[in-house]
């Protein structure tokens, strides 16, 4: 694993950090992975960079759960104090700043990262490893679920479209470019 920036703590501690922020770039999205997804995210922000002109922010989630019950807590707090300045749950205090679709990626059920999904306001896509591994190596693994660097640049790139900042013909392009197989069974299934 990469070092840990430095004044990250409680970054660590609440659940998400950003890890790496990216310069440049047209256009702009953010790369939240946890784990050993996080080397996969480091490569997909070259590959956005580099291939299509897309600063990607990469965040390390510590911890989906963490993020979720920060939320539920605030939501609470709020319900309970309705006079009061309503507080912001640190996920949309992390995210909310930033700019463009926001991809997770995890070596988790997607259910892990869909924990904070009603927190997200804006579009949210996350890859993870549902269904049945068949694979010989970790690199084989990781493009069976679809949790590889090209997916998740892929992913970016989708989520852009989603926002108006990309085109289907560039997304079509992006499939050939990337090696990604469209038709191929959804690793839930297969």
């Amino acid at each position: 694993m990469p070092p840990k920036p430095d004044g990250v703590e409680e970054g660590v501690l609440r659940g998400l950090y950003r890890f790496k922020p990216a310069e440049g770039g047209s256009r702009r999205v953010q790369l939240l992975a946890s784990g050993p997804i996080l080397l996969q995210a480091l490569k997909a922000q070259q590959v956005l960079a580099e291939k299509y002109d897309v600063a990607a922010d990469v965040w390390s989630a510590t911890s989906f759960q963490q993020l979720r019950n920060d939320a539920l807590d605030v939501e609470r707090w709020n319900r309970l104090h309705p006079d009061a300045e309503p507080r912001v749950p640190y996920v949309r205090q992390c995210l909310g700043p930033t700019q463009g679709p926001i991809i997770a990626a995890t070596d988790f059920m997607k259910a892990v990262p869909d924990m904070i999904t009603r927190w997200v306001d804006r579009p949210y896509t996350v890859l993870g490893t549902d269904g049945f591994g068949r694979s010989d190596t970790r690199d084989a693994l990781r493009e069976h679920f679809e949790v590889n660097p090209e997916h998740i640049a892929y992913a970016a790139l989708h989520g852009l479209c989603l926002e108006g900042a990309s085109t289907p013909d560039e997304l079509k392009r992006a499939i050939g470019d990337l090696g990604i197989d469209p038709d191929r069974m959804n690793p839930l299934h297969a």
